[in-house]
């Protein structure tokens, strides 16, 4: 579905949407980038897109288990799943990656630029490598998506653009410090309005803001920072990745075609107290 042509001054056209709101859902044919797709919240993303009928492109960095995972994607669904390796961070390798995905699949739908990283250190603590590092993933690797991806998209006259940001990007965590996470989340959900009434005429732009999901990355985490997170979440629990799958699968698609601009809180109420 190609999204209207419009802009603030003329008078804009209303995409053609099914009367079945399980239709509204249906992503055959699409095709769908996800970044940091080897595992964690990334992977279900891209099931979740897979079932509902898209083909996924799973990026990834350095796992070496990303071709198993797509080999399952397509035994479980039926559909075309594929791995492939990008830096996010690398703008050249971003750019080769996309053209090989739109070569390989004949078409770019949506980009979930999920990729990211974290350094817990304060402001004053964290050492100058760990801002730029995390920077580089975080806020360029997503910009460098957006940009190559928006391209296509302007192109097709149509397209979705997911950011995987935090509820980092609202608040200042405790009892972790983590002032160059919070920052590159942040800037990445500002990144999302800024991109989403730019691209207004021909592409939709919103962010996804998980809050404590529990993931490998958070087993490793010292007890009793668990315990205050979980002190501080009305729910008093971390959230299942599974429970993310819903929110990117409205976003990609026709279901989410007026909304734009968003960004979605998924945090068991962290942000509402």
């Amino acid at each position: 579905m190609s999204l209207s042509k419009s802009n603030f001054q003329g008078e804009a056209s209303y995409p053609t949407l099914s009367d079945s709101v399980m239709k509204m859902f249906d992503m055959t044919g699409k095709v769908v980038i996800v970044t940091g797709g080897s595992g964690g919240i990334g992977y279900e993303a891209a099931r979740a897109l897979a079932e509902a009928g898209a083909s996924v492109a799973l990026w990834y960095s350095s796992a070496t288990n990303t071709d198993d995972l797509a080999a399952t994607i397509e035994a479980d669904f039926g559909v075309k799943a594929k791995a492939y390796k990008c830096s996010v961070e690398n703008f050249e390798e971003v750019q080769k990656q996309t053209a090989a995905v739109v070569n390989d699949f004949g078409r770019l739908d949506v980009m979930i630029a999920n990729a990211g990283i974290s350094r817990p250190a304060g402001g004053i603590d964290d050492p100058i490598e760990n801002w730029e590092k995390v920077l580089a993933v975080n806020l360029d690797g997503a910009y460098y998506c957006a940009k190559l991806a928006g391209e296509i998209f302007r192109k097709q006259g149509s397209g979705s653009l997911i950011f995987t940001a935090s509820m980092s990007g609202h608040i200042a965590n405790v009892p972790q410090r983590q002032a160059c996470y919070n920052t590159s989340k942040a800037a990445v959900i500002h990144l999302a309005k800024c991109l989403a009434v730019e691209w207004a005429d021909f592409a939709r732009v919103n962010a996804i803001s998980p809050g404590y999901i529990k993931t490998p990355i958070s087993a490793g985490v010292p007890s009793e920072w668990k315990e205050e997170w979980l002190n501080l979440t009305p729910m008093r629990r971390e959230g299942d990745t599974k429970e993310l799958k819903g929110i990117f699968l409205y976003l990609a698609s026709d279901a989410s075609t007026f909304t734009t601009g968003a960004d979605i809180v998924v945090d068991g109420g962290y942000c509402c107290r």
